[in-house]
């Protein structure tokens, strides 16, 4: 059967530098006034499977994607996507795509109970995913996007969801991400107008 033009077969090793990025493209400095408390990490673990019609992954470029949006997220930087139990080689793409990840997200001390882990500095942080936001999220990947949203948003802690993604069957042209959203995560570091703390 011919794959389809839409296809998105990505090595793991193509994102690191673009993961790396997505830290500028959504950060932003802290201002002094922004309010800050104490927050915990929060180990999480995930078998993704991914379900669309539109775009086929390879495992491996599954994986980098969802490390992509992991961090975009405010996952902690050592997020760790990897490619799962799939029947396809490296780069070669598999419509039973898996991805199994392994993140910690941040969330507020007085919420989180028997985590272990010291407390650090928290602050909501304003995260707008869409097209090329970031760099590498593509039309392709609005079945993925929603995805994420359903299946592993809900372990970040967030408020504020606004989401207006329209994703097409079988076709980019018309589906559109817009996916909004505030995420308790640690202050950026960086300045860009997409992720900025609240006030």
């Amino acid at each position: 059967m011919p794959i389809p033009k839409q296809l998105r077969s990505i090595a793991g090793c193509t994102l690191i530098g673009a993961v790396l990025a997505s830290n500028a493209v959504f950060a932003d400095a802290a201002s002094s006034s922004a309010p800050h408390e104490a927050g915990v990490w929060q180990k999480h673990e995930y078998s993704f499977a991914f379900m669309g019609f539109t775009t086929t992954y390879s495992c491996d470029g599954l994986a980098s994607k969802l490390k992509l949006l992991l961090i975009a997220a405010g996952a902690r930087p050592d997020a760790k996507a990897q490619a799962g139990a799939c029947a396809s080689g490296f780069g070669r793409p598999d419509k039973f795509a898996r991805a199994d990840l392994t993140f910690y997200s941040l969330a507020p001390a007085g919420a989180a109970e028997g985590t272990g882990s010291a407390p650090v500095d928290g602050t909501w942080i304003r995260v707008a995913l869409a097209y090329q936001q970031p760099r590498d999220l593509g039309r392709g990947d609005c079945e993925l996007v929603e995805q994420f949203r359903s299946n592993v948003l809900p372990m970040f802690t967030t408020r504020n969801v606004d989401n207006h993604t329209t994703c097409v069957p079988h076709q980019e042209s018309g589906s559109v991400i817009d996916l909004r959203f505030e995420s308790f995560g640690t202050p950026p570091k960086a300045k860009s107008p997409k992720q900025t703390p609240q006030s």
